[in-house]
């Protein structure tokens, strides 16, 4: 954290890929589960895949075309990091769907066959009844190029189709451009989104196993504890004042005991899975040895004897004597205890319910499928009727819901900012899809913008942009399809999109900066509604070069037009009218000058200013710190957010401001005996200015409410976390007051501090 090394340009290593093939390899021998280390093995083999391609130069860490000879349409296999593997994603052995097309087409097993053959009169037949059906599915944007050929044909596009053959065909030996066949699915242009599909459902249910301590509980109470009560009943028959055993046994008494072992050496050979009844120190033990003596002819020894006698009375004086009324409705409710239906048993039921849905959806009607057992299902099973499908197996079932995206969070099936970033694809494909005027091409394109994010982003340097789906070849070949662009006049617009994602995440997730995933999503929605402004996303400080993009500027401005003059600018000390003149002399040179200018040095050096690091030392932390301060200039597109797309969240401003302090509240105390906890100390400081941001949307009364209201919350939490928040407190109470922070973060008197994550010194909040 400490580095002082001169600046250099950045080089990448092979230093990252050997340190995960070693951890690879050691997960490979040593874990426990077999197919972990399967797993690990496989991953261990891509790396080695990675390290050989960066040895023998077929790959270029850093570049858009990181595999010699692809251009960066191509979909690239990548691994963690963003490193390529070499290979690409559409190419290696012929799959499943390939091999099958082939027979079907009579054409030999081979990609430039099947691809020459797709551009035939059938072969172009059967790519139109695909388009018409949507029976196909998507896996890589490679495997809609066929399907926009067609598309382009039967539309008298002719022109477009050839150039778009052109392109694909020096790859057509090598990549796969077919489509899978698949059932269309209902939800997939949609308002619903599944986190989930049924058959992932199905995997979850069907890995349950019984419960092992469950089902040896569950025949105790079924079958042991009832035994044993005929034995305590059968033994008390012999009893005089209490007194096991006063007089010699009868006949009849010695028969009835014979019959007792007799049924007790069925029931263990049935009923397996409890051994308490074995142990002879047990009282079900004692019992049953001690007749076994008796109907065997053999007195008892006085040791023996006492054992009895000890167990007999330590059973009724527990339980009561069988049959009292006491006695009676303990074994009553017992046997309602083993009645109820184990959990895998309905694990079992739940699995033939979900056996009749589409299997690759989502679930549009969880509340039928969690409702009680019926008759029916009764009847065919053995279960009890009315009986209730458990949480445990419910939320396996909920994980797969297909509803609107705000539903699946108050159900908490998106449980943070990442995991909705990950479902936000979905939306986003139908909204992007729907300026395309014909319903075919509509399919074809959202299929591909889904399978086009699930595209592993690159390492890239020199501030290089990830390709974008506007970039494949099919997807511009048919640009001209779209229509002009849909505003918030249309509830299915990319704007109106926009609006209902950004309320949703800021309203989930206020304490968490938006992740870039949804960043991403985000950007491709402000680009279709030509919101006139970028997003922008959170750089890496261990790849970063020391400059920025010009959307950073950009947005900067938005916030200067949103904040000046608030609360937020005065805590954190900025000076929103002078970065607005400096935007607006930048849009006015970049109108004469060069505007495709990939940085900006004005901006990256004012923040290198304000986090006091000078260019000519590099580190990873001073690296964060201006990072840090871009990320305050701009609010990490908070400001994007409320000024150009107009978010309102339902709950106000104060509400998130308060949620997010709980959020400070919480990280900080993960603080208190952490190793690490420069991490958890960069989540506070950014869930802190998400704070600060939504308390300067508040009037001044609820500007002071608030702060009247921090010492109730702080109190909730261990003693630790006012002490460590005490200086973070004190500076925003300050500068309430209208008092300031001096250049270093720090008040002119006492402890108050500037709350800012990444520093190149020991954090004051450890």
């Amino acid at each position: 954290m400490n580095d002082n090394a001169e600046q250099q340009p950045l080089t990448v290593t092979t230093s990252y890929p050997e340190s995960l093939l070693a951890q690879a390899f050691v997960t490979a021998l040593t874990h426990e589960d077999a197919d972990t280390r399967q797993r690990a093995e496989a991953r261990g083999q891509r790396w080695r895949q990675v390290l050989a391609a960066m040895t023998a130069g077929r790959v270029t860490v850093g570049s858009r075309t990181p595999v010699t000879g692809f251009p960066a349409w191509v979909t690239p296999e990548v691994m963690r990091g963003g490193f390529s593997t070499g290979a690409m994603s559409a190419g290696g052995p012929l799959q499943a769907h390939e091999t099958d097309a082939a027979r079907a087409f009579g054409v030999p097993a081979d990609r430039r066959a099947l691809f020459a053959y797709c551009l035939t009169e059938p072969g172009l037949a059967r790519l139109w009844d695909l388009l018409d059906s949507g029976g196909y599915e998507v896996g890589l944007p490679e495997e809609a190029a066929l399907l926009t050929v067609a598309w382009l044909v039967r539309h008298g596009e002719s022109d477009a189709a050839a150039d778009l053959v052109a392109e694909l065909e020096p790859f057509a030996d090598r990549l796969h451009f077919l489509p899978r066949p698949a059932v269309a699915s209902a939800s997939a242009a949609g308002a619903a989104v599944h986190r989930r599909t049924v058959s992932d459902a199905v995997d979850t249910l069907v890995r349950r196993r019984p419960n092992a301590a469950v089902e040896a509980q569950r025949e105790a109470l079924a079958v042991w504890q009832p035994f044993g009560d005929e034995l305590l009943v059968h033994w008390l028959r012999n009893a005089g004042d209490g007194q096991v055993l006063e007089a010699a046994p009868g006949a009849d008494w010695l028969a009835r005991g014979e019959a007792l072992l007799g049924r007790y050496r069925v029931l263990a050979a049935q009923h397996t899975l409890c051994t308490k009844h074995r142990k002879p120190k047990e009282n079900l033990g004692i019992l049953r040895g001690a007749l076994e003596e008796v109907v065997a002819g053999r007195r008892l020894e006085a040791r023996r004897l006492g054992l009895l006698r000890h167990a007999v009375r330590s059973m009724v004086g527990r339980r009561g004597l069988p049959g009292s009324e006491a006695h009676t409705a303990l074994r009553r409710d017992q046997a309602g205890q083993a009645a109820r239906p184990s959990h895998y048993a309905l694990a079992q039921l739940m699995l033939g319910r979900l056996a009749v849905l589409p299997q690759d959806d989502g679930i549009t009607d969880v509340t039928a499928l969690l409702s009680p057992v019926g008759g029916e299902e009764s009847r065919e099973t053995g279960l009890p009727a009315g009986a209730v499908v458990p949480a445990g197996i419910g939320d396996a079932v909920e994980s797969a819901m297909s509803a609107p995206l705000d539903t699946l969070v108050e159900r908490g099936v998106v449980p943070s900012a990442e995991v909705m970033a990950e479902l936000v694809p979905q939306l986003v494909a139908a909204a992007t899809a729907h300026a395309y005027g014909d319903e075919a091409l509509r399919g074809v394109m959202a299929a591909n913008y889904r399978a086009f994010r699930n595209r592993r982003s690159l390492l890239l340097l020199d501030l290089a942009q990830q390709v974008r789906v506007e970039e494949l070849p099919w997807v511009r070949a048919v640009s001209g399809q779209r229509s002009a662009v849909l505003g918030a006049s249309d509830d299915e617009g990319a704007l109106a999109v926009l609006r209902q994602l950004g309320e949703v995440a800021v309203q989930a997730f206020p304490g968490t900066i938006l992740p870039n995933p949804l960043v991403r999503e985000f950007g491709v929605l402000g680009r279709d509604c030509d919101l006139g402004v970028p997003f922008v996303e959170e750089l890496a400080a261990d790849i970063f070069m020391g400059t920025f993009g010009p959307k950073f500027l950009k947005a900067a401005r938005v916030a200067a037009e949103l904040l000046r003059g608030t609360l937020y600018e005065r805590y954190y000390g900025i000076d929103y009218a002078a970065i607005r003149n400096l935007a607006i002399v930048t849009a006015g040179r970049a109108l004469t000058g060069s505007p495709g200018a990939r940085s900006h040095p004005g901006f990256a050096a004012l923040c290198a200013e304000r986090a006091a690091v000078t260019s000519r030392h590099w580190s990873v932390a001073a690296n964060g710190k201006v990072i840090e301060q871009a990320q305050i200039l701009t609010t990490h597109n908070l400001a994007t957010l409320v000024d150009r797309v107009g978010i309102a969240p339902r709950s106000g401003w104060a509400d998130l401001a308060d949620r997010c302090f709980v959020t400070v509240c919480r990280l900080t105390a993960r603080v208190h005996h952490n190793p690490r906890p420069l991490r958890t100390i960069k989540d506070a400081a950014y869930a802190w200015r998400q704070m600060m941001f939504y308390l300067s949307l508040c009037p001044p009364a609820e500007q002071r409410r608030f702060l009247a209201g921090l010492e109730a919350e702080v109190a909730r939490h261990p003693a630790h976390v006012a002490t460590r928040l005490a200086p973070a407190l004190a500076g925003l109470a300050l500068v309430v007051e209208g008092a300031a922070f001096g250049e270093d973060g720090k008040a002119e008197a006492g402890r108050a501090r500037r709350f800012t994550g990444w520093t190149t010194e020991r954090h004051w909040m450890r």
